[in-house]
């Protein structure tokens, strides 16, 4: 049985005070190696700093983006390759504010995950949908769409990413999809991933929207929920703490 994974997604926060105050804390509470395993998703600015602060922890570090080109004249983008140089274990792709922001389209999304994989770093995809789909009643097909595209592009590979479910509707709005509803989506994409390859049971499916302290242990309780990407609460030490105490 596969340990639960939670993952802090640090989006555009920090500062080198306060990061270093943060892991402080969080390293301090996790004490003995957590029964689950625990990331930080952090600007690319940081990266080097928190690549020093997580040495000898147990907490892996993860990045927010990665490029679909290996190099050349891509003034502001990261590669895969460079990401790695830092440790990097885990790399968000496809998350619902890149696809908003930046118009990324599942085509992108799954050569990032491609691109990360090459270079041994998980990228964890981003799947979800809008309000105006979930009441429109295609949350399924929306989801199911934007995780075929990785499927189709990486192959065999696809045993070695993980999933995070997050309801575009329920990201830093306050809401939160039903531990019941966020089940029934993660059991489309657990059957998607078993039709896909013969090793699913090794991929994390995450949830993403608006996990926080008094919803996780709920929500992680759920069969097919197996860890939590996690925003806002990620940025305070006792609320994560809190979230990974209710995934052991």
């Amino acid at each position: 049985m596969k340990r639960k994974l939670i993952a802090g997604n640090w989006k555009m926060n920090g500062s080198l005070a306060a990061n270093q105050a943060l892991l402080q804390a969080i390293t301090v509470g996790l004490g003995a190696p957590a029964a689950c395993q625990v990331a930080v998703c952090v600007p690319a600015a940081y990266l080097a700093q928190i690549q020093l602060l997580l040495k000898d922890s147990a907490i892996d570090l993860g990045a927010q983006d990665v490029s679909t080109h290996q190099a050349g004249a891509f003034t502001g983008e990261t590669s895969s390759a460079m990401l790695k140089e830092f440790g990097v274990r885990y790399c968000l792709v496809g998350h619902s504010e890149r696809r908003q922001y930046h118009a990324e389209t599942d085509a992108v999304v799954a050569f990032k995950a491609q691109r990360a994989l090459a270079d041994g770093i998980t990228p964890i995809v981003c799947v979800g949908e809008t309000l105006a789909e979930r009441e429109a009643g295609r949350t399924e097909e929306v989801v199911k769409r934007q995780l075929a595209a990785v499927i189709h592009t990486n192959g065999h590979c696809i045993s070695e990413i993980v999933v995070a479910y997050e309801p575009v509707w329920a990201i830093g709005t306050g809401k939160t999809a039903s531990a019941e509803q966020a089940q029934a989506v993660h059991a489309v994409l657990r059957a998607q991933l078993k039709a896909a390859t013969e090793h699913s049971d090794r991929i994390h499916i995450l949830y993403g929207g608006s996990m926080n302290a008094a919803n996780a242990a709920q929500l992680l309780a759920q069969p097919d929920i197996d860890g939590g990407l996690v925003g806002g609460a990620s940025l305070k030490a006792a609320d994560f703490l809190s979230i990974i105490a209710a995934a052991l």
